[in-house]
């Protein structure tokens, strides 16, 4: 168990890093955060499934610039701690419940890595402007440790929450159910928006419709 802990806080703030400050290696994708966690804890399937719905609210996330959105990927190891060997899949719109609370509080936390980012560019601006390296590691530095500071802290309270629901939650099947069907719902819809997004009018939009109509009559005939 100690191990495992140990492993999931190690794996969220690789995941909280990857999204902006290090790598970008994808590991920060929901599908990917939430599956190794769920390798972690023996049970990727609840990972991946739980990963794969959150993934469908990150379709809807455009990070350009100083655009704020929620760490999925921290939140999806938070959601896959909550439906790991938990018992049915009932669980699994708790999880994900789970998991958009704590990418929220990440986006929250990516606000005061950026606030302490930029008071560092005002204080050394001098410097960086005479092109002093020395000035220009010390704020890549202090900016990565913020960072990891982050991750670290809002996995750790990810699983702190997990381990609360799952010890302790009091929803019963009935609102399990209603829970699953509405985050079902709102991931579908946010993935919608997202494609929306993506393709536009025109010539993407018909594409998307041809290639769309062509799955389902795949899936129908196979």
């Amino acid at each position: 168990m100690t191990e495992q802990v140990i492993l999931l806080l190690l794996w969220g703030t690789v995941v909280g890093l990857d999204l902006v400050s290090v790598g970008q290696a994808m590991f920060a994708r929901p599908l990917v955060a939430g599956t190794v966690a769920g390798v972690v804890l023996g049970d990727p399937l609840a990972g991946a499934t739980v990963g794969g719905i959150l993934e469908l609210f990150a379709l809807d996330v455009l990070p350009i610039g100083a655009a704020r959105y929620p760490d999925y990927g921290v939140g999806a190891v938070a959601a896959a701690a909550t439906a790991a060997n938990a018992p049915g899949a009932l669980s699994i719109g708790i999880a994900v419940c789970v998991g958009l609370f704590v990418a929220y509080v990440g986006e929250r936390g990516m606000r005061i890595v950026r606030m302490g980012n930029t008071t560092d560019v005002r204080r050394l601006r001098d410097q960086l402007d005479a092109g002093e390296v020395r000035a220009v590691v010390a704020m890549h530095t202090r900016g990565f440790f913020r960072d990891t500071l982050r991750s670290l802290v809002v996995t750790a309270l990810g699983l702190m929450l997990a381990f609360g629901v799952y010890r302790w939650s009091p929803v019963t099947l009935q609102g399990a159910v209603l829970v699953t069907v509405v985050v079902m719902g709102a991931a579908l819809g946010s993935a919608a928006g997202g494609v929306m997004h993506a393709v536009g009018r025109g010539a993407g939009l018909r594409w998307f419709g041809l290639g769309l109509a062509g799955g389902f009559l795949w899936v129908v005939l196979t």
